[in-house]
């Protein structure tokens, strides 16, 4: 027991000499891979993990109980058949009646009612699935690169076609510098049949910004405040580039970034499939399905990208 003791105390004290004289090039590499590695669990961290992480089972429900179908049938019934009622409107209606029940009662809510009178109108999904053809979104997205830099790249999403295009990477995104990007984007892309733009509120979008599209016959929507799920096809683009690529290497430079990125995006529109266009790559949904082929007969062929980091697979010919 005393031998191992002095050991483990001999072996702590010679190690000290070794970090001390170490460069700080090598401590402050270090102290980036950590900070990357706790990046990405924060990140995609959520639920029970990071959210609630003391009481994540089962509880009690707060509140009142749930309201009586006797009176849930008939506000549900007055919202149908009266498309500018609010909620306020309706609580009135059943006070009249002579039900008394809070105003901050969520009958309609639960039902996915919204409580303005533009439930008349499409909802914002319906939106989306409907005019799909004509819209197209943008998004910035940052990397830290191992120089302790912050850089962005900003990136647009085709609703349709569901093909990415890097419009620009950038560790300075000015509104001059991303109202440039777009005019670049202008003038490489046939936009006859892009009607509508989707962007967020950041300060980088100006209104130079928004004029350039609408010069080019697009009209530019601006999501809510800090309402990702209003840009949700972007949103969730850049999170599957995360996952797949950002979250699993280093970045050095801007020029990196962009080499790695364009490589990316280009497997992403080629070879990556895609739910919403019945699990075929964006190239496939454009020429045609591939034709059926027995598995049995053919040889499968692993090719890797990017270092290693992402594998796709051909039939081997």
């Amino acid at each position: 027991m005393l031998l191992t003791t002095v050991y483990a105390v001999t072996r702590r004290l010679l190690s000290l000499p070794a970090l001390l004289f170490r460069s700080d090039v090598s401590k402050e590499a270090e102290l980036l891979v950590l900070r990357h590695e706790n990046a990405v669990p924060r990140r995609q961290s959520h639920g029970c993990a990071v959210s609630r992480p003391i009481a994540c089972g089962w509880r009690r429900r707060p509140g009142r109980p749930p309201t009586a179908a006797a009176v849930r049938a008939p506000a549900l019934r007055m919202a149908a058949d009266n498309p500018t009622w609010g909620h306020r409107r309706i609580h009135g209606e059943l006070t009249r009646l002579g039900h008394k029940i809070a105003a901050s009662w969520n009958i309609l809510n639960q039902t996915g009612i919204d409580p303005a009178p533009r439930r008349s109108g499409p909802t914002w999904k319906q939106f989306l699935a409907a005019q799909a053809e004509h819209i197209v979104a943008v998004d910035f997205l940052h990397v830290d690169a191992i120089n302790l830099k912050r850089i962005y790249a900003l990136v647009l999403f085709k609703h349709r076609s569901r093909r990415a295009h890097l419009l620009g990477v950038t560790a300075n995104p000015t509104g001059e510098w991303t109202t440039q990007a777009a005019r670049n984007f202008l003038m490489d892309t046939d936009t006859t049949n892009i009607k509508f733009l989707i962007r967020d509120r950041a300060g980088q979008f100006t209104d130079a910004f928004n004029t350039v599209f609408a010069d080019a016959g697009l009209h530019v929507l601006k999501s809510p405040p800090q309402a990702p799920k209003a840009n949700a096809h972007c949103e969730r683009m850049i999170g599957t580039l995360r996952r797949e690529l950002l979250d699993r290497t280093l970045i050095l430079n801007e020029q990196r970034l962009r080499r790695t990125l364009t490589r990316y995006l280009e497997r992403y529109n080629s070879a990556r499939p895609h739910r919403g266009i019945g699990q075929l790559s964006p190239s496939q949904a454009e020429a045609g399905p591939p034709s059926p082929v027995d598995l049995a007969s053919h040889r499968v062929h692993r090719r890797t990208i990017l270092g290693g980091l992402i594998n796709e697979y051909r039939i081997a010919i």
